[in-house]
């Protein structure tokens, strides 16, 4: 699959195979993903790829997260009870990767942290949808970071920036409806 496919046929998946993927795949798109630019070629990025039982535990910091934020149990709907299902499990993804970066006081040099490690992260995903797995850019489970930090592990001198389940697709989404490009693009001197 060439990059312009990959672009295309990336999708957020939310529902995973019981497979693993192989250590040696991972490998190979986390080193995809490290060739991403960066500010002042520092390469901020730093990768946990997560597992079995601790993939577990992070899975559901999330579910109790969405579990706070919803109405009680027996006055959810449908919908509702699906997501929380899914937030408990991340989709039955066998693995999650989170992306971290140096954690900085200074706005201007988190902002370039930040945003290298998301140009590092959207060719995870894309080096992912082109070895035929499924991610989902995930924020969501930053909301209940206090928790996601001691589980992990995460020093304060790190800011964990979003997280990923890894795996491969039960499902297959169609494309999201997207904005023409006039409403993005202004040409200056064209």
């Amino acid at each position: 699959m060439d990059l312009y496919q990959a672009c295309q046929a990336r999708r957020s998946i939310r529902k995973f195979k019981d497979k693993m993927v192989p250590r040696k795949l991972i490998t190979k798109i986390l080193e995809i993903a490290t060739t991403a630019p960066s500010g002042k070629n520092w390469q901020q990025w730093e990768f946990m790829v997560i597992t079995g039982p601790k993939k577990d535990e992070v899975a559901r910091c999330y579910g109790r997260y969405v579990e706070f934020i919803m109405p009680p149990a027996g006055q959810r709907t449908p919908e509702q009870e699906e997501f929380l299902k899914w937030a408990y499990t991340y989709g039955g993804a066998p693995v999650i990767i989170a992306a971290l970066c140096p954690a900085h006081g200074q706005p201007g040099i988190r902002k370039m942290n930040l945003e290298s490690v998301a140009a590092a992260f959207t060719q995870l995903l894309l080096a992912a949808t082109s070895e035929g797995l499924g991610t989902c850019w995930m924020t969501g489970p930053l909301n209940n970071e206090g928790e996601l930090r001691k589980v992990l592990d995460i020093p304060a001198t790190k800011e964990l920036v979003c997280l990923t389940p890894l795996g491969y697709p039960d499902e297959n989404p169609p494309a999201p409806a997207r904005k023409p490009l006039e409403e993005f693009v202004t040409w200056i001197g064209f």
